[in-house]
């Protein structure tokens, strides 16, 4: 198991597993000092923390707009479902400032967790790697390179979870739902009780062929909420029927850091009723296109890439994507990056300019820049919408530019498969005439298979995808801002 052996390996390495907890060591020493200096540490851990000491007292977490425990500074609705106030329960035990230190603590072991396992996930490069270029360096480097990122040093400044909620489903999908364990699904489940939006990755197990572990997730959601309804009936109640519609606890839809469509349509239309409802008309539009590029990628043994189409589409749908969600551009940059060794001379400054691109987009702090807060957003100009929706046009403009080299690669194919129906669902299927280059992989550039999986190979085309969608026997295994 490439996970576990790389676990093994570092346990054996004091000094490589110093460098790991450096930084995670430096924010629990760092809500230590600002405890004890009473500063103004994790707006959004203060909250967590808020949710959990109200529910271990037996208060009402939604009757109002904001909780008794929770300081001057911090005084915002809880907006999770009810479960997650159960699973905050440990950081009751800290101060605030030191409930924020742990959070972020765990919250940079998960980014490195996540760093390492889609490492193992992507095709190895030919050839003798230079010392540097070991799988332990390259996790190291890029989790400290990675925390210029908005979303991820904003996560951590903010004490949110999304980091501990990527890696969930990360090593979940890659990991434990490869391996054919039992336990596949129960972290999506986890992941999606905490927050709703990670309840897609339900329909991605089941589109990639791992009905099991759907249920099991599914089965985990449904469990932990049936769990809350017996601890605190009312509570439970209150959010599923009238706190998860009620987007004002949330906040403004059309700030400049909700990155979704939703944000985007509220914002162009000066707040019109239709706006939101446009905005699920265009997501739901969007899914067919999302659903036949994610199935694309989980054919040609690429794993990785399906899961962040479907990470990417969940942004894009969902109501509220604030900017320090997109924290899936962490896996995103990493396979950008990978393809560099791959390409010839010419193909290798596209790509360069294409990693460097996006690398950018998320370290430049645009969305903090532009005129925002006070309805600022709303007589922005043409230019500012643009710099403005910086974070989901990513993803648009990558799907563009790999379906329009799809459709240019396979013109001749597709003037023929128009006259021929069978043709061209083969064709959409990828079982045709597979596009050259970036499109597919070769059996042996996917031979690692996903990390964890333990099965060298499993992922090339032909042979560790159809598996995965062949179903297993039983014995296979809203934020506060």
């Amino acid at each position: 198991m490439q996970l576990r052996a790389s676990a093994e390996r570092l346990l054996a390495r004091p000094r490589s597993l110093a460098l790991v907890l450096a930084l995670p060591a430096l924010m629990i020493v760092a809500g230590v000092v600002g405890w004890l200096l009473d500063l103004q540490l994790g707006v959004d851990s203060a909250v967590y923390r808020a949710g959990a000491v109200t529910l271990l007292s037996g208060d009402p977490l939604y009757e109002s707009n904001t909780l008794a425990p929770e300081p001057f500074w911090a005084l915002l609705p809880f907006t999770y479902p009810p479960t997650a106030a159960l699973l905050f329960v440990p950081l009751a035990v800290f101060p605030v400032q030191v409930a924020w230190g742990v959070l972020s603590a765990v919250s940079l072991l998960a980014m490195t967790v996540v760093i390492r396992v889609a490492l193992g996930a992507l095709p190895r490069p030919k050839g003798e790697l230079p010392v540097w270029a070991s799988p332990a360096r390259v996790t190291l480097l890029s989790a400290v390179l990675f925390f210029a990122l908005e979303p991820v040093w904003r996560t951590i400044f903010l004490g949110q979870i999304n980091l501990i909620l990527m890696a969930l489903i990360v090593l979940d999908v890659l990991v434990i739902c490869a391996r054919g364990s039992r336990w596949g699904g129960v972290m999506v489940g986890v992941a999606a009780a905490v927050k709703l939006t990670p309840l897609i990755f339900i329909p991605h197990l089941l589109f990639t062929g791992r009905r099991m572990d759907a249920m099991r997730a599914m089965g985990t959601f449904i469990g932990l909420q049936g769990l809350m309804f017996a601890l605190i009936p009312s509570d439970a109640w209150r959010f599923w029927t009238h706190t998860v519609f009620n987007a004002g606890r949330i906040g403004p839809m059309h700030w400049a850091g909700n990155q979704s469509l939703n944000g985007l349509f509220n914002r162009m239309t000066d707040l019109a009723p239709w706006a939101s409802n446009a905005a699920i008309v265009v997501g739901l539009a969007l899914a067919p296109l999302a659903v036949w590029l994610m199935l694309r990628f989980h054919r040609s043994g690429r794993p990785l890439e399906a899961l962040l189409v479907t990470a990417f589409y969940a942004l894009l749908l969902s109501p509220v994507s604030w900017s320090h969600h997109w924290v899936w551009a962490v896996p995103l940059i990493m396979v950008l990056v990978s393809k560099l060794p791959h390409a010839d001379p010419v193909k290798t400054r596209k790509r360069w300019i294409a990693a460097g691109a996006v690398f950018v987009v998320f370290v430049s702090c645009v969305l903090l820049v532009l005129p925002n807060g006070r309805n600022l957003e709303l007589h922005w100009e043409f230019w500012q919408y643009i710099l403005g929706s910086a974070y989901l046009l990513v993803p648009v403009v990558l799907v563009a530019v790999l379906a329009g080299r799809w459709l240019w690669r396979n013109r001749e194919n597709l003037r023929g498969a128009l006259r021929d129906r069978d043709t061209l669902i083969a064709l959409l299927r990828g079982r045709a005439v597979v596009a050259a280059g970036d499109d597919a992989q070769p059996p042996a550039a996917a031979g690692s298979g996903p990390a964890g999986s333990g099965a060298p190979g499993s992922n090339a085309p032909g042979s560790g995808a159809r598996r995965s969608n062949a179903p297993r026997s039983s014995s296979a295994g809203s934020d506060q801002r």
